[in-house]
């Protein structure tokens, strides 16, 4: 299939495209690269996949030098012409959805970048899937969405309504709007519930990036809710065969549903949500020391109280993606980990040689 990747110079996006490039796909990537962390680790990753900085920056637009059927363009999703134009001109199969601005905390700092990002661009999206239907379209939500609940696992059945951070709102408006478009327009959508992904190539604004390096620093790390708080932790290849298992089978309306007791995964629409997790919360502490085993040093701890906007705990009920596809995440935090580390030494000791 020809399948439209946004946001493949992020972790999840790159990984993602690569995936499908490797199985036969033709991919077309889009990413604005912007600045919200180092660029330099985007334009690391695709020229990872074959995509020479330069190209971007000169063109825009470049072509894979190690996938035939991989194309990039630099773009910014909130420009609905732009997108419109490629949309029109590609006639893509499937939409798989995976940018957007990320980060709980920065949403506290910078609200009007969630609200350009996430909204107005996932409305882009959508209207593109309209005007050039497509046979599905998958997309990011967040395991941040479940705010306020604290009943474990959380479950897609569960009610949502309860978010603690813009960040978490947005995603919950994506999936409102993509049930709005599938009620309407019939445009089959599948909303994936992230919860916490790690691995090599990751976001350096995440926890276990920036333990990471503190450690590799001898540097203090700042350790919130005293290193209690819980994460359902789940490695990115995981992450990306449960994408890859749900893209290729379309979302279709539940004819069981019912508007007098609703399920609010599913619909008469062709709409469903799931969680993608690993189903094994670990606290963060023990998480530290897995990075800590990794680098072979101690870290410095500071211990701080809860931050605004931060859960106390996140665990997946993937029963619905374990019925529908047989979803089986299968990386433990010790093989994560240790991989991540792994690929932190080699590419940052790399780059250390390469400035001397």
């Amino acid at each position: 299939m020809k399948i439209l990747v946004t946001g493949s110079a992020g972790f999840i996006g790159f990984h993602l495209a690569c995936a499908l490039l490797e199985i036969g796909h033709e991919v077309v990537g889009i990413d604005n690269i912007n600045n919200y962390y180092d660029p330099a680790l985007k334009f690391a990753r695709l020229n990872e996949s074959g995509i020479l900085e330069e190209e971007v920056l000169w063109h825009r637009e470049a072509r894979s030098h190690k996938y035939p059927k991989y194309r990039f363009v630099r773009m910014n999703i909130e420009n609905k012409g732009e997108l419109m134009s490629l949309s029109a001109r590609e006639n893509f199969e499937v939409v798989i959805h995976l940018a957007a601005q990320a980060g709980v905390r920065y949403s506290i700092q910078n609200p009007d970048a969630y609200a350009q990002s996430n909204l107005v661009s996932f409305l882009n999206i959508l209207e593109i899937c309209r005007h050039n239907p497509v046979k599905h379209l998958v997309y990011a939500s967040s395991s941040s969405v479940y705010g306020l609940n604290e009943k474990m696992p959380f479950s897609v059945q569960d009610n949502v309504d309860h978010p603690v951070s813009l960040y978490a709102a947005s995603k919950k408006a994506n999936e409102l709007m993509a049930h709005t478009y599938s009620h309407l327009y019939r445009i089959p959508t599948s909303g994936l519930r992230f919860f916490t992904v790690y691995g090599p190539w990751g976001r350096p604004d995440m926890a276990y990036f920036l333990f990471t390096k503190a450690i590799s620093d001898n540097k203090p790390i700042q350790v919130f809710n005293y290193g209690k708080m819980k994460r359902d932790f789940t490695y990115i290849d995981d992450i990306v065969n449960g994408i890859i298992n749900v893209m290729q089978k379309p979302a279709e309306p539940d004819n069981s549903w019912n508007g007098k007791s609703p399920n609010p995964s599913r619909s008469t629409a062709p709409y469903r949500i799931f969680n993608i997790g690993n189903n094994n919360p670990v606290e963060l502490i023990s998480f530290i020391k897995e990075i800590e085993k990794g680098m072979k040093k101690n870290a410095l701890m500071e211990m701080k109280d809860t931050q605004p906007g931060d859960v106390e705990a996140t665990w997946a009920n993937i029963d619905e993606l374990i019925e529908s596809f047989n979803y089986n995440p299968s990386t433990s935090i010790q093989c994560g980990i240790s991989k991540f580390v792994l690929w932190y030494k080699e590419h940052y000791e790399v780059q250390e040689r390469s400035a001397v």
